[in-house]
């Protein structure tokens, strides 16, 4: 079976054919860098990365480019807030996402550019769009003339009469139309600024991706991909000045993944109801969040609550706890195994990236894996399981990391999170012990509660008692400006 995918523009899932026979070249919008990324983020990054991944696992030649963008009026706010220059903001805070996206087991990009080493080529754009009558200057500003070109809308699926203008648009009276936008902004006084034929000023958002987009790729290109907040203006707005400046498609398949909300409102920064991937990545572990991107198929609605994110951890757990097994069951037998992925794994990727559907395969084999080192099969037939999951792993993005390290890493987050110590925990286990035999019951039931409470699980064996750590629950989402 081809792989299909749902085309935004066409509104239907289609069959997949690049443009280039075994090669695919595919652009994803980046972060804006005033801030550290949250959830909303991750799963954009997770979709986008799980796709590149089973592009690569097909024998594609992929070229992935997701840009950063950093310049902006939300930088240049926040910046001036802090006190610090805007280009220091911004590396600090690309520095942090390459800290989230390694948290987050996503492979880097075949490249990643920046818009404010790509201001020569958006000066150019703008230039052609001007020669061709879709670009007209105000002030030193430059705006696109939206009802000179005809398909304006064609990706939203809006009627430009029926529109109100959307984010980061600006009502105007210098403007043609309400919903003509900047291409070129005039600088400020103490705003960065580059010189241009209009004055000194900087791009405006929607130019940026398709300067950088037609330069790497090419244009038309395969696949732009982003979430669906994107659709309309961004999207529409680069369809717009792409095609409005050279005549052609600027990609053939659109992909958008669906938002991510809490208590069904939309994750963002501006509602102050997110959390940051380095806050769930410590919590919880990176790849927990990641196993979370990959329950819900990706253009689906996907709701956060704490729990959710600590019943992935859970499940992560029982997974590399089950790694672990197998390794030390198959011995050296792993090195010559084979693997063989289930019809069904490649199927459900195929039919519009369901990750969903392949992580349940993934986790009948894993069950499968269990139900053989339980009946104690071959090194052989355990090898041959263990490879398996890994091979499906490894397009998921999932059981790559040494199962015995990654279980001492865990073990050593949650100890954190608790806040105890592995001293302080075996002192109240201790405590409990004695208020047992004591027949204190109620006391030996509010330090299992206690720890309970903090991630710690207690087991009362004919051994004794033992403990484990299952990490703290409900912690809150974090409420910043």
């Amino acid at each position: 079976m081809a792989l299909r995918l749902h085309n935004t523009l066409t509104g239907r899932v289609e069959e997949f054919v690049p443009l280039e026979p075994g090669r695919v070249r595919m652009y994803v919008c980046g972060v804006t860098v005033y801030d550290r990324s949250h959830i909303g983020h991750a799963r954009a990054l997770v979709t986008f990365d799980v796709l590149y991944r089973f592009l690569r696992d097909r024998g594609y030649e992929v070229t992935f480019v997701r840009n950063f963008t950093d310049i902006d009026d939300k930088i240049l706010a926040r910046a001036q807030t802090l006190g610090i220059p805007p280009e220091k903001l911004a590396a600090e805070n690309i520095r942090a996402f390459e800290q989230d996206v390694r948290a987050l087991g996503c492979l880097p990009p075949t490249l990643e550019p920046r818009a404010t080493e790509h201001v020569p080529e958006m000066i150019e754009l703008i230039r052609e769009l001007e020669r061709k009558g879709l670009a007209y200057p105000v002030d030193g500003d430059v705006y696109f003339s939206v009802r000179d070109f005809p398909g304006y809308g064609k990706l939203s699926k809006r009627r430009l009469d029926d529109m109100v203008a959307g984010a980061r648009v600006q009502v105007d009276p210098r403007k043609r139309h309400p919903m003509d936008f900047a291409l070129w902004k005039a600088s400020k006084p103490g705003e960065p600024a580059w010189p241009s034929p209009w004055g000194p000023g900087r791009p405006g958002w929607h130019i940026e991706c398709s300067a950088m987009g037609a330069k790497y790729l090419g244009q038309p290109f395969d696949i732009h991909g982003g979430g669906s907040d994107l659709v309309f203006p961004h999207h529409e707005n680069e369809i717009a000045q792409s095609e409005g400046a050279k005549g052609v498609p600027l990609a053939r398949y659109w992909v958008h993944n669906g938002l991510v909300s809490v208590a069904h409102e939309k994750m963002s920064k501006s509602a102050g109801n997110f959390m940051t991937v380095e806050e769930a990545a410590r919590r919880y572990g990176g790849e927990a969040l990641r196993l979370f991107c990959l329950g819900t198929h990706y253009r689906n609605p996907l709701d956060f609550s704490p729990d959710r994110l600590a019943e992935n951890a859970k499940s992560l757990h029982r997974v590399y706890e089950t790694l672990a097994r197998a390794t030390e069951a198959a011995g050296s037998s792993v090195e010559r195994a084979r693997p063989e992925v289930p019809p069904a794994f490649s199927e459900a990727l195929e039919d519009d990236l369901n990750t969903a559907k392949a992580l349940g395969v993934f986790f009948e084999t894993l069950r499968a894996t269990n139900r053989s080192l339980d009946a104690g099969e071959s090194r052989e037939r355990v090898a041959h399981l263990l490879a398996s999951l890994r091979a499906m792993g490894r397009v998921l993005g999932i059981a790559q990391q040494d199962p015995h390290a990654f279980l001492e890493e865990e073990r050593r987050r949650t100890l954190r999170a608790s806040e105890l110590d592995a001293e302080e925990i075996e002192k109240l286990v201790a405590e409990r012990a004695a208020a047992r035999k004591a027949r204190d019951f109620r006391r030996a039931d509010a330090i299992r509660d206690e720890l309970k409470a903090r991630g710690i699980v207690l087991e009362d064996t004919p051994e004794g008692t033992k403990w484990r750590v299952e990490g703290p629950k409900n912690a809150p989402v974090a409420q910043q400006d």
